[in-house]
């Protein structure tokens, strides 16, 4: 297996960002310095607005080119820049993207450069909006985006969660990774997973021990989730079955929700045939045999319940037993807190699958909800430590990779599988 670049190859590729106003347009700095690292030109159109949330010195220092902003520019406009600047841009892309200014794009408004430019543009627009909730939800920007999905404009995100206003729910300004994902998926010809039938679990599993009590593991389900979309936007036909988590449903995946690794089992083996399984999900190893029907109540001086537990089904070593619906490609995870690569070497060994991907939990590891990660993948020929990413990013390698083995292997695990 190659090495694969985390990164997608933009070179030679020219993007117009459109700055817009939100306390968001400080990750649209993030996005400039991803661009650049992919080989992107970037030139920058700036908004009033935006500027009031980053400046102009700071983002012409990592375009390295002029940033735009006034319409009334008596040398810029000598020369037709409202139409040049779109003109000279194989994408634009609106990061971000404003509810005033997709209000002003989807009514042909055009009182500032920005908005004057895209209505004079003539190459496709991505916008990733960004605004509370309540303006998200607002029938005026329903409507507004619903006009500029009819015209072609494409969007990314909004995530749900925290905001700056203090309120919570859709509206956050996409991650600039996941921005990135979206661009090179613009540029990207031929889907190399199409045809292509993927399988991700994700997050914990919860085992009861009485309705209002469970056993589950730590995972806040972002690295299965990343790695889902990824499969996903390489054109994949992608189904996630996840536990109980706070990530919302990648675009273009079939989200199958479960509590219990029993629920998870008979998800994954209802999916099948599948081309790859790639089992992610924290599952929890062991459950209470008899749960409580009616809450366990705690009376003082009492011991403590005895609650016997069993072992929940094994669900990757089941996706890895042979046969002729095994799937071509079965990938485990390893989360270790000590002795990595033995153990992941041991657990490829004992539990059948194809790679292993590893990663350590010790004291002083962020792995638990953060957005980056640091595996190693484990096969049979050898070990290859990836460089710390973001989870977005190894979602996006692991995704390449798998579809450089199934394109190696020429099999089409789902045509044997309904042929048989």
């Amino acid at each position: 297996m190659s090495d694969v670049q985390p990164l997608p190859d933009l070179a030679a590729k020219r993007i117009l960002l459109v700055i817009s106003g939100g306390i968001a347009a400080y990750k649209s700095l993030e996005l400039i310095r991803l661009l650049r690292k992919s080989g992107a030109a970037v030139r920058a159109v700036l908004t009033k607005a935006g500027a009031e949330f980053v400046t102009p010195l700071s983002v012409g220092a990592l375009t390295e080119d002029k940033v735009y902003s006034e319409l009334w520019s008596l040398t810029d406009e000598a020369e037709m820049g409202h139409i040049r600047l779109s003109r000279e841009a194989d994408l634009i892309v609106i990061a971000p993207a404003s509810a005033d200014l997709l209000a002003k794009l989807a009514n042909g408004l055009a009182d500032d450069l920005a908005s004057t430019m895209l209505l004079a543009a003539d190459k496709p627009v991505l916008a990733a909006p960004a605004m509370n909730v309540r303006m998200w939800e607002h029938p005026a920007t329903v409507a507004n985006l619903a006009t500029l999905e009819g015209r072609g404009v494409t969007t990314v995100g909004p995530n749900p969660g925290p905001m700056a206003c203090g309120e919570f729910g859709l509206g956050r300004m996409a991650e600039p990774a996941e921005i990135l994902a979206a661009i090179a998926d613009h540029f990207a010809g031929a889907k190399p997973l199409a045809g292509r039938r993927i399988l991700v679990t994700s997050g914990p599993t919860q085992e009861a021990i009485d309705p209002v009590r469970f056993i589950s593991n730590r995972s806040s389900g972002k690295q299965g989730h990343a790695i889902a979309a990824a499969c996903a936007r390489l054109g994949a036909e992608t189904i996630l079955v996840s536990g109980p988590t706070q990530e919302p449903a990648p675009p273009g995946v079939k989200l199958v929700s479960i509590e219990s690794a029993d629920e998870m089992l008979a998800a994954c083996q209802a999916a099948l045939p599948v081309d790859a399984a790639v089992c992610a999900a924290a599952v929890s190893d062991w459950r209470p045999a008899d749960p409580a029907t009616q809450k366990i109540k705690k009376t003082a001086g009492a011991a403590a319940p005895d609650i016997h537990l069993v072992q929940t089904p094994d669900i990757l070593a089941t996706l890895s037993k042979a046969g002729p619906g095994r799937p071509h490609l079965v990938i485990g995870f390893a989360l270790e807190t000590e002795s990595l690569i033995e153990n992941a070497k041991a657990k490829l060994k004992s539990k059948g699958c194809d790679w292993i991907v590893a990663n350590a939990a010790t004291q002083d590891s962020t792995v638990f909800g953060s957005s980056y990660n640091t595996i190693t993948l484990v096969t049979s020929v050898g070990t290859e430590l990836w460089p710390r990413a973001s989870k977005q990013e190894v979602g996006e390698r692991l995704a390449a990779a798998i579809a450089e083995n199934l394109a190696a292997s020429g099999k089409h695990q789902i045509g044997l599988a309904q042929s048989a």
